[in-house]
């Protein structure tokens, strides 16, 4: 008869995926249920919904890969965007051109002279000179724009600035022949007053006063009029002549010694006239720039002078533009005789000088206050809005959340897209409700199995068929489930038991948070006498039901035969100085058999240990394929904490050298509490050994600086370009603001490939990949959700080791220089980033992008500015505006520490910071940008032995992914069973032929005296096409019983929910609640089901083990061959259940036929709603399921 089979589709399939459809509470008063309002709270619906937007950040369409996917993925989901990369193939993209376009000059040939010999090595080194070229050639900009522009647009001899004084401005000054006289202590003379004349108009012409005769104007040779007309009285004569009047000329004769007796000074500067003010001044004119003061001219010459063509350019000029600044330039030079006589008139009739801006000096100017403004604009802005920060945002993102009443979706429920049967209507996990847990029956969507070939759904339930997908909030309270990941080189014990203390003792639960160590391979630090993983492993108070781990294989970050690692998990529990006892794991990575003679086996890097976690919880959001390795985590994780691990929800990075306080973890986790749009948070990293040497010394403003201003800053627009690997927490999977579905952070397989990729071919990829993996992981996250955001928080702090020699600093700056550089360069092409234009996040970005690569010449300049500030003091404004500016650059940080930290002494350290100027701005950058191509990890952390290597990669050999099994956690489970069948019937023989004394009673599995079992604890597997003794994978299993009763129980992690919440829902099962005459009918039959047979035990006298199965009401099916892939290939999880060669066409495709086809109705989402229940043979009375 058609059977439907309820194996997860796999994504490799070209029909559309089926979703769950909406799942609604139960009946029933209380929290959950009744309303139909959507808003939060308690009254809103508890109905899920798989509602489709494209407002919401997780929907925009996913950007291209910064870095190529690599030829085999540890994931059967499948990513948005292809695999392939323009730079495979051989092919030139426009970037290579560039670089050989930079470097034609050195051509492969002599390169190999310099011991350049690899083609790869060839080409990151033309990147390399490429990039340096384009920070020359940014630099080379920015100095020109600081120094040379204003030289090139306005010369010297166009640069009025400071020459002239505007006629009116100073008092106490007069003008004599276009120069300015200061008078102040002048002699009043008896005709003349020059403080009267100064109080009239300060800077007025009186040239007219003094004596000047026809000869004292030698280029005055001319016989007209303009040229000969008598500029004072002549002696003897009248002052009123036929025609007019001529001057008194009171003073004397034009030299310094008539200017020494009246006590007036020259001050060089010249009497600037604005057009407005020749306007309005009668008989003033100008030519060429020069004004001239044409009144002695006028009133000698009151009428026309026939046929004199000087005389009549004048007067025409004087009568008709009244109103435009009497410019009569054009009219002088338009005809020969007039262009003669401007010499002569600018020599007799000068008054001074139109103070004009030449265009190319206006342009400067207006080029030098906006940078002026615009610098100085974003400077305090960007103080401002971090103070802002500091002050109010940041206060409120550490308070406790309020709104838990709610009800919410629960973390058994997994995101959109997982692998999800069609037959689960509520999307929840196949380890829901605690499976694998002891005293549960192996169950098949709510019923025994049969005998009928089992699916890769089957899983271990507590006898509830469509567990509960909703959940309250208040049952998982304030505190977030969180994981505590620190990663180990090859630090030493005092670093290591430092970290891992200070996460202990925090004041967070220790049931709700999960130390989980990572040791990147066999490693010996540098003067240490124990290896890392001895260190981590002795610190553990080991669980005894998990025995001695054995190598669990996984997939690493690396090519070739790195690709394939293995590692132990070590579990149990860290117990603090204060007492807490917190669940912990340690994960050795300990490699191949054939890395026993490497200097550093199963070393892969950090990037690869933080990988484990993400591959681990990527895989358990979807439920996706597991490798060994992940399945022994989810196993040892659930009996520790005591829930399955998808109900953790955040995960907190730390380094094996950094303590953080006790409060920082609650901190942390309130603010993502605080806001479901955040996905990353850091706290402030302060130095620990501020005092140990110069070095550290000049570190410790540089810490506070970027945190408190630059992260501060970047806060407000929600987008921190680093979270820092030292200390940042991170969100797994977020609620959406509806509460009715996951969306996955940092485990979004498109996140989770991108960061795991190990193949690169350029510079710039390298740079991103292999140095600065943190900032490399923000730069994934911001481009694969621009709207969410990564934040800073003050109030959680750290203490870190900092660098105490300088090649220890150099070293680590030129890794984060070069990894800034390149990140920076990603996210500057991120467009839909918060804010518009200037007030951007982008334009921020952009902003610290120049910055960076500028940075050598930046300070070049200033010293120079300094120098020449110290040799020229500035004499005007605009000269004194580039120190002001430094000033308020230099400035504006002490006043930051004075405002936030109110401690002094952070003054103490800006001063060494101030002086180590030329070293953090000079110095480091330039090291790091002629080391683009140097990829090595430094001298940051030393190894006994080491032999630098540049990368994880053995080009040896080929990795094609089919020695590491992969297969969903039903698939494990059931293997899991079927190991334990084994071993119980190969205790049982033993028994039989040697006597019950003859197995050891603590072997691998945990198996316990006999006379603490009672009954068995798990069902048959009957129905497997593996039999008992073909299972292939038991090898890959850890040989161990977690469940062994003789060990204490897992802890109880979650609250039980109360009868009141979702609708009447009550115990920690979910089960239903029950009425006075059902519990004690209850009570008289029995919680137990019945004994098995006693034909099963072979002999009576043993008491039975836990392993015995239910063989009542079960059939044994006919074994089928094991299906195989040439060459040896693993077998998939989705088709190694399938049964007969069934496959998921019919089923995907809605289809089905006879009366199951009609009545079991699916639509292209699903099931469809109303179902109709069938009885089933074997199954009990009364189950509703699936007919078979």
């Amino acid at each position: 008869m058609t059977k439907y089979d309820d194996i997860p589709l796999p994504f490799n399939s070209t029909a559309p995926l089926p979703t769950r459809r909406p799942t609604n509470s139960r009946g029933g008063g209380g929290g959950g249920g009744g309303g139909s309002s959507s808003a939060p709270g308690p009254g809103r619906s508890t109905t899920l919904k798989r509602g489709k937007t494209l407002t919401r950040p997780e929907r925009h369409v996913a950007p291209a890969p910064l870095v190529a996917a690599p030829p085999t993925q540890s994931s059967s989901t499948p990513l948005p965007f292809s695999a392939t990369s323009s730079n495979n193939g051989g092919s030139l993209d426009w970037w290579k051109l560039w670089s050989y376009a930079t470097t034609f000059w050195a051509p492969p040939v002599v390169l190999g002279w310099f011991g350049i010999k690899e083609k790869q090595s060839r080409q990151a080194w033309r990147e390399k000179v490429t990039l340096c070229w384009i920070a020359l050639l940014l630099g080379g900009i920015v100095g020109f724009v600081t120094l040379g522009l204003q030289r090139a647009l306005c010369p010297e001899k166009e640069a009025n600035t400071g020459v002239y004084e505007r006629l009116g401005q100073d008092d106490l000054t007069l003008s004599i022949n276009g120069w300015v006289f200061n008078i102040s202590s002048s002699l009043t003379q008896e005709t003349v007053d020059f403080y009267a004349l100064s109080k009239q108009m300060p800077g007025q012409d009186i040239t007219n006063l003094f004596t000047r005769a026809v000869t004292d104007y030698p280029s005055c040779s001319a016989s007209a009029r303009y040229a000969t007309t008598p500029l004072c009285k002549p002696s003897g004569t009248s002052a009123v002549n036929n025609n007019g009047t001529y001057q008194d000329c009171p003073l004397g004769k034009l030299d310094d010694a008539t200017y020494s007796s009246l006590r007036i000074r020259n001050t060089s500067l010249l009497e600037g006239y604005s057009w407005g003010q020749v306007a309005a001044l009668k008989d003033y004119l100008v030519i060429d720039g020069m004004v001239l003061n044409m009144a002695p001219y006028i009133q000698a010459n009151p009428t026309a002078i026939k046929g004199d063509v000087v005389d009549s350019v004048i007067r025409t000029v004087l009568s008709n533009q009244t109103q435009s600044g009497k410019d009569a330039t054009r009219l002088f030079y338009n005809r020969k005789v007039a262009q003669d006589a401007i010499k002569c008139m600018q020599s007799r009739y000068l008054a001074g000088r139109i103070d004009k801006i030449a265009p190319g000096c206006f342009v400067a100017s207006l080029f030098l206050y906006v940078s002026l403004f615009v610098i100085l604009a974003v400077v305090l802005v960007r103080f401002a809005m971090a103070c802002i920060f500091n002050w109010f945002l940041s206060a409120k993102l550490v308070l406790p959340p309020k709104d838990l009443g709610r009800t919410a979706i629960s973390p058994a429920v997994m995101p959109e897209g997982a692998n999800v049967s069609v037959h689960n209507k509520t999307g929840t996990a196949p380890w829901a409700n605690g499976g694998g847990s002891p005293n549960k029956k192996l169950m098949k969507n709510g019923k025994k199995i049969n005998g009928l070939p089992n699916s890769s759904s089957t899983t271990l339930v507590n006898g509830v068929s469509n567990p509960d997908p909703l959940i309250s909030l208040a049952r998982i309270g304030t505190e977030l489930f969180t994981v505590c990941l620190v990663t180990c080189y090859s630090e030493g014990e005092d670093s290591i038991r430092g970290t891992i203390e200070s996460i202990a003792a925090t004041n967070y639960s220790d049931s709700r948070k999960l130390i989980w160590v990572v040791c990147d391979g066999m490693i010996t630090g540098h003067g240490e006498k124990m290896s890392t993983p001895d260190i981590c492993v002795a610190m553990l108070d080991a669980d005894p039901r998990f025995g001695n781990p054995m190598p669990m294989g996984f997939i690493a970050v690396g090519s070739g035969a790195k690709r394939e690692n293995r590692a132990m998990v070590y579990a149990g529990h860290y117990v603090s100085k204060n007492g807490h006892r917190t669940p912990t794991i340690v994960v050795v990575k300990c490699g191949m058999p054939s890395e026993a003679k490497d200097s550093k086996p199963g070393n892969r890097g950090k990037r690869d240990s933080q990988l484990i976690l993400m591959n681990f919880f990527s895989r358990v959001t979807y439920n996706d394929r597991m490798s060994p390795l992940d399945y022994d985590i989810f196993r040892k994780v659930q009996t520790l904490t005591g829930v399955t691990p998808d109900f953790f929800e955040t995960v907190l990075m730390v380094d094996a050298d950094t303590k953080i306080y006790p409060d920082s973890l609650k901190h942390l986790v309130n603010c993502m509490h605080h806001d479901n749009m955040i996905m990353g948070v850091c706290g402030e990293t302060r130095i620990a050994n501020k005092r140990q040497s110069w070095v550290t010394a000049i570190q410790v403003f540089e810490y506070f600086i970027s945190h408190h201003n630059v992260k501060a800053f970047e806060s407000v627009f929600g987008g921190v370009t680093c979270l820092p690997g030292c200390f940042s927490m991170y969100r797994i999977k977020a609620r959406k603001d509806t509460d009715n579905d996951w969306v996955p952070i940092l485990v979004k397989p498109e996140i989770v490939a991108e960061y795991s990729q190990s193949v690169v071919e350029t510079l710039h990829q390298k740079n991103l990949l292999l140095l600065g993996e943190d900032r490399f992981l923000s730069t994934i996250m911001l481009r694969t959700f621009p709207r969410r955001k990564n934040i800073f928080l003050p109030q959680a702090k750290c203490r870190t080791v900092a660098p105490d020699t300088f090649s220890v600093l150099l070293s680590q700056r030129r890794r984060w220089i070069n990894s800034t550089v390149h990140n920076l360069m990603e996210l500057v092409r991120v467009r839909n980033l918060c804010g518009t234009f200037c007030f951007s996040m982008q334009f921020v970005v952009f902003m610290d992008l120049v910055g960076t690569v500028v940075l050598p010449v930046a300070i070049c300049l200033t010293g120079a500015l300094i120098v020449n500030s110290i040799i020229t003091p500035p004499k005007s404004f605009q000269e004194a505006i580039p120190l002001m500016l430094l000033a308020i650059v230099l400035g504006l940080p002490a006043i930051l520490i004075l405002i936030t930290t109110r401690k002094v002494i952070y003054v103490a350290w800006m001063v060494c910071y101030l002086f180590a100027l030329p070293i953090w701005n000079f110095v480091l950058p330039v090291y790091s940008f002629w080391h683009f191509d140097d990829f090595s990890w430094g001298e940051t952390r030393r190894v006994e032995g080491e032999v630098r290597s540049k990368g994880h990669d053995d080009k040896t050999a080929v990795f094609d992914g089919t020695t590491i099994p992969l297969r969903r956690w039903e698939d494990w489970e059931k293997s899991r069973l079927r190991k334990l069948r084994r071993e119980e019937k190969r205790r049982k023989d033993m028994e039989r032929q040697f006597g019950q004394g003859f197995h050891n009673d603590s072997d691998g599995l945990g198996v316990a005296p006999r006379g603490g079992w009672t009954r068995s604890e798990y069902e048959s597997d009957s129905g497997s096409v593996f039999g008992s003794e073909e299972d292939v994978w038991g090898a890959e299993i850890g040989g161990y019983n977690e469940h062994n009763p003789a060990f204490p129980p897992p802890p109880i992690a979650l609250p039980p929910q109360t009868s009141f919440e979702h609708g009447g829902l009550g115990g920690a099962g979910g089960g239903q609640t029950l009425g006075m005459d059902e519990m004690a009918a209850i009570l008289d039959s029995g919680f137990d089901d019945q004994p098995p047979p006693p034909t099963f035990r072979p002999h009576a006298n043993n008491v039975p083990s836990p392993l015995h199965r239910h063989q009542h009401d079960f059939q044994t099916p006919e074994l089928q061959q094991i299906p195989t892939s040439a060459g040896g290939e693993s077998v998939s999880s989705s088709i190694e259940s399938r049964p007969h060669g069934g496959g998921h066409a019919k089923k995907r495709s809605a289809g089905g036929s006879g009366v199951n086809a009609v009545q079991n109705r699916y639509g292209p989402m699903g099931p469809l709603a109303d179902e109709v229940g069938y009885t089933t043979r074997g199954g009990g009375g009364g189950f509703k399921g699936r007919k078979i």
